[in-house]
């Protein structure tokens, strides 16, 4: 990529947005932002317990996250975010104008299996229903690449430098 942008590593839990994130910042040579820890505490509580985040918890969320990327405008940096609606990469773009999205793709029986052997993460394998239920694929006028998480985190990571590469051509 020619110009350092912000990347949102995107999609819904358990596509490896926290494991891909910081490879591609390496790629990239920016730093790496982990979403979750944007999270105010009682939305990791709710989601601890099952329940699926409203809206109106997602929003101070998304804001603490397109502050960061706005800080990060012209500097580039890679944070993770599900931004599963439009309207939520709306809102992000509106705070951080020029960020762009990975969106990690996959099949939800790779992707649960994948949760389902995860260690210490607050996001149970019940909530990936609403998951891929909520989710808006990105629109074609939003600049983004989709890249399936099939393989090794660096051959997903691999995929995703150069589909964002791509996109500077």
């Amino acid at each position: 990529m020619s110009t350092p942008h912000v990347v949102v590593v995107m999609g819904v839990a358990g596509t490896g947005k926290t494991t891909i994130g910081p490879l591609l910042a390496a790629q990239l040579g920016v730093p790496y932002a982990e979403g979750d820890d944007f999270h105010p505490p009682a939305n990791i509580a709710k989601m601890s317990a099952g329940t699926p985040l409203t809206d109106d918890d997602r929003w101070p969320w998304l804001d603490a996250i397109g502050a960061w990327a706005h800080g990060r405008a012209g500097l580039g940096g890679v944070v993770s975010s599900s931004a599963l609606k439009r309207a939520y990469r709306d809102r992000l773009r509106a705070a951080a104008p020029g960020v762009v999205f990975v969106h990690l793709t996959g099949d939800r029986a790779l992707i649960e299996d994948r949760m389902s052997h995860r260690q210490g993460h607050f996001m149970p394998t019940a909530l990936l229903d609403s998951q891929f239920a909520t989710l808006q694929p990105l629109g074609a006028d939003e600049a983004g690449v989709a890249v399936d998480v099939t393989g090794s985190p660096e051959e997903i990571s691999e995929r995703a430098f150069a589909a964002l590469g791509r996109l500077d051509q």
